[in-house]
């Protein structure tokens, strides 16, 4: 009895540690843990870059391709099996990324430019069609800026403004798109501020915000920099006070 038990507890765990299909890499994953923590209602920036830098991975594994996005930037690099567990992912510069899968999650080894990373599965699937990165922008505004929000001050005060998970905007007045900046050159201009793009028929211009919780201001963003330089934005004049409802 004890053998036979014994025998079948090992039989369990070697279950267990089963070797994945390399089907099971394929599609789109996600920084799901980036999104939660920037959910909470604080900076986003911040939040992004504690759980980031790469914010979103794709992996094609009949085609040998992998690619990563990181909020400003497509790396692709090509794919290739070291064992049943463990994959390379070969980039230019002699950079080499090492993935693997843990349970559900896609885990990006820790390497000397970047912490280790754990990515979800997406509901997309591989599709050239698919712009790099849309899938994590998606899940992020449909979880940061989720549900309807009071305007308390501002035009249309009292009005429901809706940020929607594909980029459209409802509710404030004379605007019909906005993106929220999460890395590269807007992040750089805006230095220490969380900053979004606010448009209407392809018009727009940047704004900053700040967001404590429930609440968020967006403010006008005034530049310091001379015409020949690099913009350097700050928060001039409060526009909008909101409220999450």
């Amino acid at each position: 009895m004890r053998n036979a038990l014994a025998l079948s507890l090992l039989a369990a765990l070697l279950g267990g540690c089963a070797s994945h299909k390399p089907e099971d890499y394929n599609g789109v994953w996600i920084n799901q843990n980036a999104i939660d923590a920037a959910s909470k209602g604080t900076g986003l920036r911040y939040a992004l870059e504690r759980h980031g830098p790469n914010f979103e991975w794709k992996v094609n594994v009949a085609a040998g391709q992998a690619s990563y996005s990181n909020g400003f930037e497509l790396v692709e690099g090509r794919l290739k099996a070291i064992d049943e567990d463990h994959w390379q992912v070969e980039l230019d510069g002699d950079q080499v990324e090492n993935l693997e899968l843990d349970g559900k999650e896609l885990v990006q080894a820790t390497s000397d430019w970047a912490p280790e990373q754990r990515f979800q599965r997406s509901s997309d699937t591989i599709n050239p069609d698919i712009p790099p990165g849309a899938a994590f922008e998606q899940a992020l505004y449909g979880a940061y800026l989720k549900g309807n929000w009071k305007i308390l001050e501002g035009p249309g005060q009292g009005g429901t403004v809706r940020f929607r998970d594909n980029g459209a905007l409802d509710g404030l007045p004379n605007l019909d798109r906005y993106a929220l900046c999460l890395a590269g050159d807007c992040a750089s201009m805006t230095g220490k501020f969380d900053s979004l793009w606010l448009e209407r028929n392809q018009q727009g211009n940047p704004w900053i915000f700040k967001r404590d919780g429930k609440q968020m201001e967006i403010f006008q963003a005034i530049n310091d920099s001379q015409p020949d330089e690099m913009p350097s934005l700050r928060p001039g004049a409060r526009r909008w006070l909101l409220e999450q409802k």
